[in-house]
């Protein structure tokens, strides 16, 4: 069984072509169903889309690497040429050593971060419901699983880690000098935006509010920090009442404009505006940037702040990769025993036939009246003259190189037993 994946992260590709290749979780399923329909053998798949990376894992009885990279540069809109500039390919062991590593978060732009885990468990349940997961990929993902949550527990890897929620509010802390003073907008009720929302609650801000498209989760977000909540469509009018907009959605298309920021700017007579885009695609227009009283950072701005500390975690990510070693060589290992299935049930259906073929003969032997003795003998001579003749074949007529490792191996097969 050949294993391989594919894929494009914060440090192989920029953020606008990361943006083209983002898929929602709720989306996955039609996208698996396209990716296999475009597969020429069976094959297991799983995707996982964040705002850091989208990755493609596949298995099959033969590797399928251009057929998988076709499907995704089509699916992207760009062309093979661009997407290999971009992408990193990866088969066998260093596939699920690729896995493993970025389920410990050892791969992600927050060295040691625990969401990455979660999100790699929704992209393997979301190809489960659709029948893209089978045995193999399905022993990788529970082996890297198993493999994250001894390295979270066995070492250090998260201490001194700064998430991109505690980034940005490190961030917002520079350019106001008290947030207590300061109204916050999230636009979206996700994960990130609830977490970004606590760290930035315990600094006790003037306002949370929250807008979202589904009101209903986003009164529900906003009750547990006393905030209040607006529709998307009044983003436009109300962005000037906020300081502080932190915006992480699936949408794929921006929410908030250039024109719309610009407005509000002059309706705060420069009073600065922080903005934080944590959504691929974004969901700020990126000419935001250009404005004078505006400070907007994406995820790949906020990279240089979650790296320090790094130098602190090294030796945590040494002990890491030596759990991840071990987790590797034993689904490697399964691997190629499950490879040698098809082997075993072959030799044993061949036994098989030949000790079917053997009892009839003896059985009319023994109906003629021959001796059981003669009967016992007869039948292990021929059974034994079955099972070495090719042995013996291999000996007598194969190449001086061939017959040098045929002498090898038959001495381990039938003479180490006896020594």
């Amino acid at each position: 069984m050949a294993v391989w994946a594919l894929g494009l992260n914060h440090i192989s590709a920029p953020l606008d072509l990361r943006g083209r290749f983002a898929f929602a979780v709720e989306h996955l399923g039609p996208v698996l169903s396209g990716l296999l329909s475009n597969m020429q053998d069976p094959t297991e798949a799983a995707i996982l889309s964040t705002c850091n990376r989208t990755e493609i894992y596949c298995a099959s009885d033969k590797h399928s690497l251009p057929q998988t990279m076709d499907w995704l540069a089509h699916s992207g809109g760009v062309s093979v040429e661009t997407l290999q500039q971009h992408i990193y390919l990866l088969e066998d062991a260093q596939a699920a050593r690729h896995a493993f590593r970025v389920a410990s978060g050892l791969d992600s732009m927050v060295l040691g971060e625990p969401q990455i885990l979660g999100q790699m468990k929704e992209a393997v349940r979301a190809a489960r419901d659709v029948g893209a997961l089978g045995t193999t990929l399905s022993q990788m993902f529970e082996r890297s699983f198993s493999v994250a949550k001894l390295v979270r527990s066995s070492t250090e890897i998260g201490a001194h880690s700064i998430s991109m929620a505690a980034a940005a509010v490190r961030l917002a802390s520079q350019l106001f000098e008290n947030l207590e003073d300061q109204k916050i907008l999230f636009v979206g009720a996700g994960e990130m935006i609830e977490l970004c929302a606590t760290h930035f609650a315990a600094k006790n801000p003037t306002s949370i509010t929250i807008a979202n498209r589904t009101i209903e989760r986003g009164e529900r977000l906003a009750s547990q920090f006393g905030g209040s909540t607006i529709a998307l469509a009044e983003l436009p009018d109300r962005l000037h009442e906020f300081d502080i907009v932190v915006s992480c959605t699936a949408s794929t298309l921006p929410l908030i404009g250039l024109g719309a920021v610009e407005r509000a700017s002059k309706q705060r007579k420069r009073r600065p505006i922080f903005m934080v885009d944590l959504a691929v695609p974004r969901d700020i227009e990126p000419e935001v940037k250009s404005l004078s009283d505006v400070y907007l950072y994406t995820v790949d701005d906020l990279s240089t702040v979650v790296q320090s500390g790094l130098a602190n975690r090294q030796a945590a990510v040494a002990q890491a990769e030596i759990i991840i070693d071990s987790g590797v060589e034993n689904f490697v290992s399964w691997l190629a025993r499950r490879n040698e299935v098809p082997l075993i049930q072959q030799l044993n259906t061949q036994a098989d036939i030949w000790r079917e073929a053997e009892i009839q003969k003896a059985r009319k032997l023994l109906a003629k009246g021959e001796s059981i003795d003669h009967v016992l003998d007869s039948l292990a001579k021929s059974l034994t003259q079955k099972m070495l003749h090719g042995a013996m074949t291999e000996l007598r007529h194969s190449d001086p190189n061939s017959r040098e490792q045929a002498h090898r191996s038959i001495e381990n097969f039938f003479l180490r037993s006896s020594r």
